[in-house]
Parts: structure tokens; sequence; C-alpha cells
């Protein structure tokens, strides 16, 4: 059977939010079957917990952000988190935190992977539910669009173009398919970026006070400006695959589809799945009784005894 998972222990960490500047703590905690995947603001009072769906999403201004009960205090910059979690394979987990950003990290997913695997994973005894795509479904804004289509998997197939002399052309395109082992070598460790050019932007709208070299790639006029460079060629559509994985499990399940993209970001994606769950023809529910009938290669869970 492939059954729904959450973590085994406890695991905490700190780090600084993006666009707040604020130091946050983080603690990630097991949850149980059918929970799904719920943010807890702890600074409110009383504590107020938010589940990650899409109809929560309040904005998608350079990150994804979810409302809370009064439609005013919520979480932001949750993509990375839920990218991690779904490439994982865990389903059912509570994030506190105690403030309204959850914490950059080094701007890619690698760093919660390696929280998850610090705390373990868990297996539970429900099935785990599946979203799959019955028909294609497109949302379109200018030359930017985003797809989801009937696959037997999990593909992310994205395409960028940036007018950058930095940006080689030949790393603008790839075909992944999300899975545990190839969520973590090919798009985990894929960071957030940004340009200098849009430094003006940022500071009037009060985003990315948090920024730093260690946190995102920095690409100068006409050079990356952190010393260490890119970690892969591709590093820059690696992690619009990351934000599209993280984007997708606000479906509130691991999708059965093939999401096809081209420039979208977050605001496409969240239309995407608004557009998705207007006509309940477009999905349905499925699980498996069997790991071998699963089109995705679900990992076994191995128990550490020490």
């Amino acid at each position: 059977m492939v059954v729904q998972r959450t973590l085994k222990n406890v695991v905490r960490a700190s780090g600084v939010g993006l666009h707040s500047g604020a130091s946050v703590y983080l603690t990630l905690r097991p949850a149980p079957e059918n929970y799904g995947i719920c943010f807890k603001r702890l600074d409110r009072d009383p504590p107020e917990i938010i589940k990650a769906v899409s109809e929560n999403v309040s904005h998608t201004n350079l990150s994804t952000c979810l409302f809370g009960k009064d439609k005013k205090a919520g979480v932001s910059t949750v993509e990375h988190l839920l990218s991690a979690l779904l490439g994982m394979g865990v389903d059912n987990v509570l994030a506190e935190c105690n403030s309204e950003e959850i914490p950059i990290m080094d701007g890619s997913a690698s760093p919660f992977v390696f929280l998850i695997q610090s705390a373990g994973i868990r297996e539970q005894t429900a099935l785990r539910r599946y979203l799959k795509i019955n028909k294609t479904v497109e949302v379109r804004e200018g030359k930017k669009y985003a797809r989801l289509e009937p696959f037997d998997g999990f593909r992310v197939s994205f395409s960028i173009e940036f007018d950058h002399p930095v940006v080689d052309s030949r790393s603008c395109s790839t075909v992944v398919d999300i899975n545990e082992i190839n969520f973590i070598r090919e798009v985990s460790r894929a960071r957030t970026f940004g340009f200098t050019r849009d430094l003006a932007y940022l500071k009037k709208h009060n985003l990315a006070r948090g920024g730093s070299f260690s946190n995102a790639i920095v690409v100068g006029e006409n050079a990356i400006l952190n010393d260490d460079g890119l970690r892969q060629d591709d590093e820059f559509v690696k992690h619009k695959v990351l934000d599209v994985v993280g984007d997708l499990y606000l479906a509130g399940y691991p999708i059965l589809g093939h999401y096809v993209g081209e420039r979208s970001g977050h605001s496409l994606n969240n239309a995407l799945l608004k557009r998705v769950f207007s006509d309940p023809e477009n999905t349905s529910i499925v699980t498996f009784d069997r790991a071998q009938d699963c089109p995705i290669d679900v990992k076994p869970v191995v128990e550490n005894f020490f």
C-alpha cells in the first residue's frame, strides 16, 4: 500500500525572512492522518493555524503567501518548505513559526530536506490520496502560461527567458520527473535569484529586506556576484521547478499530472490551481493498494535504530 507519512520526531530551525528581514524560529511537528500541511503562527494571540491550500492564498508577489482567518495576518514565503515536503513524500505536518514569514534559509529547499531527514519519516495507516488530472487545464498571461495535463506520474517541464548576458539560453529549459531521488539530486539545491537591476523596485515595495549573498543568487549587470557562482548550470530554471512543486502542493494532495510552464510564476501557478478546481471533472482522487501500481516511485521508509 502507498500510505500517508508524517515526521517521526520534532525538528527545529531558525533563520531570517527573505522579505520581512525578521528573525524566524521554525518548528516542524508530526501530524495525524489526513491533517495535511498546516502553519501555526505562535506570535498571534491566540495562536492561529493556517491550512496550506490554494483557497487560502492571499497574494503572490515574489512569493506565495497564505491568509489567516481574519484575512489580515497569515504566513508568507511558504513555497520552499512545501516543495521539500512534497519532494520527500510527507503528507501531514504542523509547521510552527513566530513570524509572518517562513525562513529563507539558503534560498533553496535543501535545508528543509535536511530537517526532514533529521526528523525522520514515519508511515501512517491511511492510504495516501493523489489528485489525478483528468483534463488539460491552462492559464495564460501574455506570453506566459501554465498548464496541467493528464500524465501517469508527476512531471514538470519549465522554460524561462531572461534578457541578460549571465543567463545561458542553453540552460533555460528542463524536464524533471518528480520523485524523492530526482527532487533531492536535481531540484532541492537550486536557490532563489535576483537581479541588481531590480533593487530599486524591491526597495520601493519594501521587499527582500532579508536578502543577502547567503540566501540568493545575486546577478549583476555582467556577472553573478556570489563568490561560489552557480551550484548547477541550470540552477535558474531548476529553482523555478522547485517553486512549482511547492505551489502545486497547495492543491492539498500530491498531483498525478504533467505541469508545463513558460515563464510562469507564483501568480499563474495559483491561478492554474483555481482553474483546475473550478470544474469537478478536471480531477479525481485516487489511492493505491499496491506500491507497484503507483506511477510515482515511493522510496520505502528505513527505520533508524540509532
